[in-house]
């Protein structure tokens, strides 16, 4: 039996968003801005995030890890250490999502497939649409789905993003398809996950026009309270090693161990996170407000994003 840190947190999940770093500019990226932003740290430490893993595992049945970006597979080595210790600990699921362009270079492409097996990725999710082929040529893409299929990493399956849903007409659905089409012929399924493209980050103003208007509503009389502080149960680490939970930075893995972190983490102690829990993003608003921040709701396509954006701009 596991003795928990916390009394506030059950983890489930550890995400490791491994590098902002990136070749592309897809319109549908939810990290948005942040994606090629100079920063001190332009990949999360190795050896901080595998020690997490272990420390979190210990105390938690955590059931997957995963590891993304930005391209997380610009730092191959990273990314395999985290996925090492997600397998000496026994987390059932080690997933990567990659857009398989890192390098023309068909020897690496081989080399870092057969280290992704080696390190115990069970589930790579390989992204192959029209947002990412329009910066991203198929060539490096298609010599990495075979090397991964020749490395016989399991649970390796094509992952396209999706506008609006898969059956919804429009341009980028159609282009998706043809380029699903041209990669029939190899031994690689498609996720049978529909991964429908979230208005957050870039597609919250360069997609919007596809979706019906969303209305946000922070009215007192739908806060939409957020409980989910009370009871975490995905926790996500950054490159600057700094421990997040939703838009809320609760420690860093460089400063301070990974273990103290989650002890420590009391949400009804963040007055902000208090007031969500209280009154809702409605409460959150006002909050913000008092502190000088100002938000325009109506850039916003649901009450999440609007959340992200207020806890975004009351950082220190």
């Amino acid at each position: 039996m596991k003795t928990k840190l916390s009394k506030y947190m059950d983890i489930k999940r550890i995400e490791f968003i491994v590098t902002f770093q990136c070749g592309s500019k897809c319109k549908h990226c939810q990290s948005g801005g942040e994606i090629n932003k100079h920063d001190s740290h332009p990949h999360v430490l190795s050896e901080y995030a595998a020690e997490a893993v272990k420390k979190i595992s210990a105390a938690y049945d955590v059931a997957s890890v995963m590891t993304f970006g930005g391209e997380p597979l610009y730092y191959p080595q990273v990314t395999a250490a985290i996925h090492k210790a997600a397998t000496e600990c026994g987390i059932k699921t080690r997933q990567i999502i990659t857009s398989g362009f890192f390098a023309n270079n068909a020897e690496k492409s081989k080399n870092i497939a057969n280290t992704l097996a080696d390190a115990g990725v069970n589930n790579l999710l390989l992204s192959v649409d029209t947002f990412h082929q329009e910066h991203i040529p198929l060539a490096p893409v298609r010599q990495f789905a075979q090397d991964v299929i020749h490395a016989k990493i399991p649970g390796a399956v094509l992952y396209p993003a999706w506008l609006v849903n898969k059956k919804h007409q429009n341009p980028y659905n159609a282009k998706t398809k043809e380029l699903l089409k041209s990669l029939s012929d190899l031994p690689i399924q498609i996720s049978e996950y529909e991964n429908q493209v979230a208005l957050v980050g870039n597609a919250a103003s360069l997609l919007r026009e596809h979706y019906e208007k969303p209305e946000v509503n922070l009215s007192k009389q739908n806060t939409h309270e957020c409980t989910e502080l009370l009871s975490v149960t995905n926790i996500s680490i950054v490159p600057n090693g700094d421990v997040m939970v939703c838009g809320f930075v609760i420690g860093n893995i460089y400063e301070e161990d990974i273990a103290n972190i989650i002890a420590r983490y009391n949400p009804n102690e963040n007055e902000a996170m208090r007031t969500i829990i209280q009154s809702g993003v409605f409460g959150l608003l006002g909050y913000a407000q008092k502190k000088g921040v100002k938000i325009n709701t109506s850039d916003y396509c649901d009450v999440c994003g609007a959340c992200q954006a207020i806890t975004k701009k009351l950082k220190p």
